[in-house]
């Protein structure tokens, strides 16, 4: 297979190597991430302004763009055939309501749009403890190697979330993506006319059997889209 792998975090993110090396088990992996953090930035895509790419290295690349952006010059700019796009890993959860928000959702569903099926892979983090990504590394294989199983349409792409602390073995569930009402922690501190988000990741709610609820208790958790 030939995968493409890209994130919303930038080209040096501690996941997107991750991501990369688990890739590269299952196929010839190409590289093109954006050059900077591109975090919430959703499905942005640049029409207006010319988009740089820089060769890092044999079929490694970035772009001065959004993660839709990377999969668009990708699979369009330079008319690379891919087999799957991979986004991630992101570092913090895509859970529930994040899909509309996230840039590592977004590079996944651009390559939906365009014909390619796509997984996008985030790592949900707990505070205080500390990030492992290898075991993330050995959490996002197992659920990739779980979908790519499966026969899939090309205008199909999964959002995938893996749980923290990060422990293995760990359940694989296929759920559904929590949009209900209040599913977001908004809040701000404010000083004077400035506002600053102040929302709690954890304090968000958790209905029964879909993802948030799911991954908080422990499950990797597969939502796939069309």
């Amino acid at each position: 297979m030939r995968i493409l792998v890209t994130n919303d975090d930038g080209f040096d993110a501690p996941g997107l190597a991750a991501l990369r090396d688990v890739a590269g088990e299952f196929g010839e992996v190409f590289t093109l991430a954006p050059a900077t953090q591109q975090s919430y930035v959703g499905h942005r895509v640049s029409t207006a302004t010319p988009l740089r790419l820089t060769t890092l290295g044999p079929l490694q690349f970035h772009l001065a763009g959004t993660p839709a952006d990377c999969v668009r010059v990708a699979l369009r700019g330079l008319g690379e055939p891919f087999d799957w796009v991979f986004s991630g890993i992101n570092h913090g959860g895509n859970l529930g309501a994040d899909v509309y928000t996230s840039g590592t959702v977004a590079a996944a569903r651009e390559a939906a749009l365009l014909g390619v099926p796509a997984i996008a892979i985030s790592q949900f983090h707990r505070r205080p403890h500390p990030d492992d990504w290898e075991m993330s590394a050995a959490l996002a294989r197992r659920a990739i190697a779980r979908i790519i199983s499966e026969t899939v349409p090309q205008t199909l792409y999964w959002n995938v979330n893996l749980p923290h602390p990060v422990a293995d073995p760990a359940a694989v569930e296929l759920c559904e993506c929590s949009l209900d009402p209040g599913a977001l922690d908004v809040a701000f501190a404010r000083e004077g006319d400035e506002f600053l988000y102040a929302g709690r990741y954890m304090d968000r709610s958790c209905a029964p059997g879909f993802d948030v609820a799911q991954c908080f208790s422990g499950a990797i958790t597969l939502t796939r889209f069309i």
